[in-house]
């Protein structure tokens, strides 16, 4: 989930990193500003199914679900159940709705076994027509959940492999895995109070042919009721090109830093 640090600097000099154009940094400020949306719409997709799947499960064992979580009326959610089977679709319409601050299209539906006793779930889902803030994303994967880290909190890893396609044609894919654990909140059957840390590895593919590995040095702290990472560091790695992206201390708020292996460090605006 954190590719939008994708800074895509192409240096003109093998032996002087310290040496950019203008050019070249406009190019890394476009696909900061590309992956930051990547991720962005990577999360919410997540969040989303982790969300419903909770509220299905809680409805089914007669907690506090009430089949709709926090998501707003707009969206409608239809469940077929079979014995030990559950689809799950999560419609926003073809008009879109309006979720957390993003304008959603389409539909997300997941499928899984239900098992009450079963420690671990695979949770498979398909993005149909999906688009993100008039961003078309594609992808159909899985998210294996455990009901009980070495941690005793619930954990859910995500493969990734989606790609997003912006409406001036532009286009990148990741594939990876980040790990979410549920560190607090998965008990109150509130889903705004939830923090997950996230922890993982992937690439990021851009249609130029920049392609761009990273792996999650300190975990990232996900809080449902901000739009970003309010903390956590990233390895970025890219040919002659490579740093580390910071999300700072805590603070919900749109700004990072990028420091690069040269030591020199920039100030990233998140969309």
């Amino acid at each position: 989930m954190l590719a939008f640090i994708a800074l895509g600097l192409t240096i003109t000099s093998c032996t002087n990193e310290d040496t950019t154009t203008e050019e070249e940094q406009n190019e890394e400020v476009s696909e900061v500003k590309l992956s930051s949306e990547i991720d962005t719409a990577a999360s919410i997709i997540g969040d989303i199914i982790i969300e419903a799947y909770e509220t299905e499960e809680s409805d089914n064992l007669g907690r506090n679900g009430n089949g709709q979580g926090m998501l707003p009326n707009c969206v409608t959610i239809t469940v077929v159940a079979q014995q030990g089977f559950r689809e799950v679709t999560v419609d926003f319409g073809t008009e879109g709705c309006e979720v957390r601050g993003h304008l959603l299209k389409g539909q997300i539906v997941f499928s899984y076994t239900r098992n009450i006793e079963a420690q671990e779930v695979i949770i498979n889902y398909s993005l149909i027509d999906f688009y993100f803030d008039a961003k078309q994303v594609i992808g159909s994967r899985t998210l294996f959940k455990e009901r009980s880290n070495a941690n005793g909190n619930p954990q859910f890893t995500h493969t990734l492999d989606i790609t997003v396609i912006w409406p001036n044609g532009a286009q990148a894919s990741r594939e990876g895995l980040k790990v979410r654990e549920w560190v607090e909140g998965f008990e109150s059957g509130i889903f705004s109070d939830n923090v997950f840390e996230v922890t993982g590895n992937w690439t990021t593919s851009f249609v130029n042919g920049n392609v761009h590995s990273y792996e999650v040095l300190t975990p990232l702290r996900r809080e449902v009721i901000c739009s970003y990472f309010v903390s956590g560091s990233v390895d970025v790695q890219r040919t002659n090109f490579g740093g580390t992206f910071d999300y700072g201390i805590g603070d919900c708020d749109n700004e990072a830093t990028f420091t690069f292996n040269n030591g020199n460090e920039v100030n990233i605006i998140l969309n």
